[in-house]
């Protein structure tokens, strides 16, 4: 329900129908009557805004890593994308034309006081009771804020609306200012609504008095956190009053330094970042110039997408971990071919092919070789096989197995294809690997069984028929000299010793001549029968393989890739605000503050 309900927002994430019709409106309406266009405008309801197409890529692009990496990568780890995209869905829902800015501080730091100033009457409870403020109070200039209020939770009796009039009021049109409780409360429910609505603001003004300043709380639990937010993030120095000019600047300076190293960047000589000045909400000194840029910063109406693009900042930081590789990691060719040749060896292909050789060969020997030589080799196998000589017994077998090697080369290629990879993708290849594991051996086994032994009956050349009737030629003429010269001694035919003798040497040199030609005519089409019968069982290994074990590793080595590039749209370069500098000097104001330079010249 919540991958459908994110789907839905996803899809909405464009100026939708009522906005499309106010545009057609907007153009409609002719040129010269702007006066009308404006109260068009006004009628409408409050809407939802679209976001800017980078933003919206990167929600896009954390929607898809989030809905990969669901199997792979635990809830937790995701748990912060998943509220910034509800987030980002939920703020689209409402109005785009105000902007919600959080007044925070701690006891004693004279928010409400501030919040008073701003909104130019008593609305916030302020005194020497601590903690004054016990729930959010939050202050409209416009209307249409309704349902932002009620995503803070901010009860109905206590929102409120600025006295009418004034230019002020004017410039202020959309923002949305809400008093916070204290964060250093003694409530723990206080503190527990600052967490909440800090959250859910477009942006907040941190309040912080010349003694808590510095307060590791406000620093180690709120600001180095939240440095990634600078651009939506004012912080004041109130009750300067209470200072002389030079101990103001000594402390906005030193303030300055801490927010520097917490890593929040200050929106100084036309950089992007937070703003930090200096005011009085009491005497009201600073207080015109902190409205003038707060009105600034709500014109804009850039502030929710700048929270937003924070918030997918800081979800990918967190995420880096878990996506970001050491190096290149994957297969290359030579870790492929490396695992075929351990798979080779453990089915035996070089060993078969070098069989299949051998027994071709010897084949062509007994074919072509002659009875008397064959008969011998006979004697010599059957005595060899009935000895008891201990130094003819077969070796004991200690290499590896055939199940052993195909485990090692299983862990091998698992090993160098999680190399650098992020600890869930690399368990998920791991566990790819394994699975294909479990059945190779046999796999491979009833594979070799299947392809039949290349030995057992090898392929015969045409002219083996014609090397054996020589080599029975030859026997024959051995056979018909001996004869005849044993005739000629029984005296049954004439005497005459060369004659026989001729036939029958020439039998006896001629049986090993055709034996050896057989020898060397067979070496080569042998050597070729045995790289084939390897090729064919390398191959058929490898194939094997390749469906069990590499495809599924390549599998998870390109969803790894598919989410290390919606990882890379997530974390982008989204464009730098414009920056917010601090107003100039106004007539009666004291304008406050050093550059961080002169902070640490200081």
């Amino acid at each position: 329900m919540v991958d459908d309900g994110r789907e839905r927002d996803r899809e909405r994430w464009d100026d939708g129908l009522i906005a499309r019709r106010a545009a057609e409106r907007a153009a409609a309406v002719p040129e010269e009557k702007p006066r009308e266009v404006k109260e068009e405008d006004d009628a409408l309801p409050p809407l939802g805004g679209s976001y800017g197409a980078p933003l919206r890529r990167r929600l896009d692009a954390l929607h898809e890593l989030v809905g990969l990496s669901r199997a792979r990568v635990e809830s937790e780890a995701l748990a912060e994308a998943g509220r910034v995209l509800d987030e980002a869905a939920a703020r689209q829902r409402l109005s785009s034309r105000h902007t919600v800015i959080a007044l925070a501080g701690a006891t004693g730091s004279g928010k409400s006081t501030l919040f008073n100033a701003l909104a130019g009457v008593p609305v916030s409870e302020t005194g020497l009771r601590r903690p004054t403020t016990s729930a959010p109070i939050a202050l409209s200039w416009s209307e249409g804020a309704a349902g932002l209020l009620d995503r803070l939770a901010v009860p109905s009796r206590l929102r409120r609306r600025p006295l009418a009039g004034g230019a002020g009021d004017t410039e202020l049109q959309g923002l949305v200012l809400v008093d916070l409780p204290d964060h250093d409360s003694a409530v723990t429910a206080h503190r527990d609504q600052v967490d909440r609505v800090l959250g859910l603001v477009d942006a907040v003004i941190w309040v912080v008095d010349p003694e808590k300043y510095a307060d590791a709380a406000l620093h180690e639990r709120y600001l180095r956190p939240l440095a990634g937010h600078a651009e939506v993030t004012f912080v004041v120095l109130n009750q300067i009053d209470r200072l002389g000019a030079e101990a103001a600047d000594l402390v906005l300076d030193d303030l300055r330094r801490l927010l520097d190293e917490d890593g929040v960047a200050l929106g100084e000589h036309g950089e992007p970042g937070a703003t930090v000045l200096a005011l009085s909400a009491l005497t009201g000194e600073g207080v015109p110039e902190l409205r003038e840029l707060v009105a600034r910063f709500v014109q804009e109406r850039t502030a929710p997408e700048r929270r937003l693009a924070a918030d997918v900042d800081a979800a990918a930081a967190r995420l880096r971990q878990v996506y970001v590789a050491d190096g290149r990691p994957g297969l290359d060719e030579r870790s492929r071919d490396a695992f075929t040749d351990r798979l080779a060896v453990a089915v035996g292909a070089q060993a078969a092919g070098e069989a299949a050789e051998r027994v071709w060969r010897r084949g062509a020997i007994r074919a072509c070789g002659t009875p008397w030589l064959r008969l011998y080799r006979w004697y010599e196998r059957m005595r060899a096989h009935g000895s008891t000589d201990p130094h003819l017994a077969a070796p004991v077998e200690d290499e590896l197995t055939a199940r052993q090697r195909v485990e090692q080369a299983v862990r091998i290629v698992a090993d160098e294809a999680s190399r650098g990879l992020p600890a869930p993708w690399a368990q998920a290849v791991r566990e790819a690997a394994s699975r294909g594991a479990d059945g190779l051996p046999e796999a491979l086994d009833e594979l070799t069984v299947s392809l039949g032994d290349p030995a057992a009956r090898p392929p015969r050349p045409a002219w083996w028929p014609a090397a054996v009737l020589a080599q029975a030629v030859m026997t024959l003429l051995q056979i018909f000299g001996a004869l005849w010269l044993v005739a000629q001694i029984v005296g049954v035919v004439e005497p005459g010793l060369l004659p026989p003798v001729l036939v029958m040497l020439g039998g006896i040199i001629g049986g090993p001549l055709v034996e050896w030609a057989c020898e060397g005519a067979v070496k080569g089409p042998a050597r070729r029968y045995g790289q084939e019968a390897e090729r064919r069982l390398r191959e058929a290994a490898a194939a094997c393989g390749r469906a069990r074990v590499l495809d599924p590793v390549a599998a998870e080595l390109m969803r790894y890739r598919e989410v290390r590039e919606q990882y890379a749209t997530v974390v982008g370069t989204r464009p730098s605000a414009a920056a917010r500098v601090v107003g100039g000097s106004r007539p009666g104001t004291r304008r406050l503050g050093a550059t961080r330079a002169g902070a640490r010249g200081r």
